[in-house]
């Protein structure tokens, strides 16, 4: 037989090798998972470890401002199987309603907000707790921060800055940080109990010192490569970089709810209808992560095993490694949950 006939005959055997491989090879499930992009780095790791337990299950990872996150099923009317944002009361704003896509979250995660910056960043070495927002303010200092209509990054960072004023007792602390920043000021109005910031429709940036981005982690780049010299990052997201991190004071971090022994607390609203039904506000509470399964997942039994493994198997620790504080889990609306998960949380 000659060397033709040989390569004939391999090639017939390859051929019918792979028809009979790909005709009994397991069927695979695409499950999208839409998360805030301040989960994408634990989110990576966790797509690994629960496709290695799950050969079947092909785990596609997306990520947004949270605000975006859910808009991509109650506005964009996308299928996805899991949703997570880095604000849980954001669920019911957007989830539920008239025409509701969800009616009930888990909480499962916490963190903070503070400054991210590099070595080199200018004035990095002056940099302390009692002259942060003084560096912010110099003409000669870049930083970023998220879109506040798409990113709970964005208005908690704004908030941040409000309550700085009544920490630091300096009422000028927004004006001089954000002046001349934006093509359309922001409006406050002043309240016995807060400040509301009136968020313009349009909302840009004016060119000048302030770079803005639709999630806090499209800043990174910049951040690493000297476009900007800070930004007000998550603090997860900053120790997964090898960034340095300012960490603020606990009354404006909103990590916890110690900004409640301040006189005035604080709330973002967009002065336009940005969505449909609901009134487009986002008030100052800890920073809390929060999930659901839409209505209309397309693999709901997939899902439900997915936040299991989330928010009480293998997916929880490694939310910790990827330093992201987890919480024993809480919900709004027990009776709503799919059962597995009901025996994850207590009833309270």
């Amino acid at each position: 037989m000659n060397r033709s006939h040989l390569l004939a005959i391999a090639v017939i055997a390859f051929v019918l090798v792979s028809g009979i491989w790909y005709a009994t090879r397991p069927e695979t499930t695409t499950l999208t998972v839409i998360c805030a992009g301040s989960l994408l780095a634990s989110m990576d790791h966790i797509e690994e470890a629960y496709e290695a337990e799950h050969p079947d299950i092909d785990v596609l990872i997306e990520g947004h401002g949270s605000i975006q996150v859910l808009r991509q099923v109650s506005d964009l009317c996308r299928d996805a199987d899991v949703l997570a944002v880095a604000d849980y009361s954001l669920i019911p704003l957007l989830m539920y309603g008239e025409s509701p896509h969800s009616d009930w979250y888990v909480q499962f995660a916490t963190n903070r907000l503070g400054i991210a910056y590099r070595p080199d960043s200018a004035y990095a070495d002056e940099l302390t707790l009692d002259n942060w927002y003084e560096i912010l303010a110099r003409d000669d200092v870049a930083f970023g921060l998220s879109d506040p209509r798409f990113d709970a990054a964005g208005y908690r960072t704004l908030m941040i800055m409000q309550l700085a004023e009544e920490y630091y007792d300096d009422p000028k602390i927004f004006e001089d940080v954000f002046e001349d920043q934006f093509t359309t000021p922001i409006d406050i109005e002043k309240t016995p109990d807060e400040y509301i910031l009136h968020i313009p429709e349009i909302f840009e940036t004016s060119g000048g010192r302030i770079s803005m981005r639709g999630s806090s982690v499209q800043l990174l780049s910049l951040l690493q490569t000297g476009g900007i010299d800070y930004a007000f990052e998550y603090e997860n997201v900053s120790k997964y970089y090898e960034l340095e991190f300012l960490a603020l004071p606990s009354q404006i971090d909103l990590g916890t709810d110690d900004f409640e022994q301040l006189e005035r607390s604080a709330r973002v609203r967009l002065a336009f209808q940005r969505f449909a039904s609901v009134t487009p506000e986002f008030i100052a509470y800890p920073t809390i992560y929060g999930l659901t399964i839409p209505f209309k997942a397309p693999h709901k039994d997939e899902a439900i095993d997915f936040v299991e493994f989330i928010i009480a198997g293998e997916g929880r620790e490694i939310f910790e490694e990827t330093y992201l504080p987890t919480m024993d889990p809480e919900t709004d609306a027990y009776d709503n949950l799919p059962p597995p998960l009901r025996e994850l949380i207590d009833e309270g």
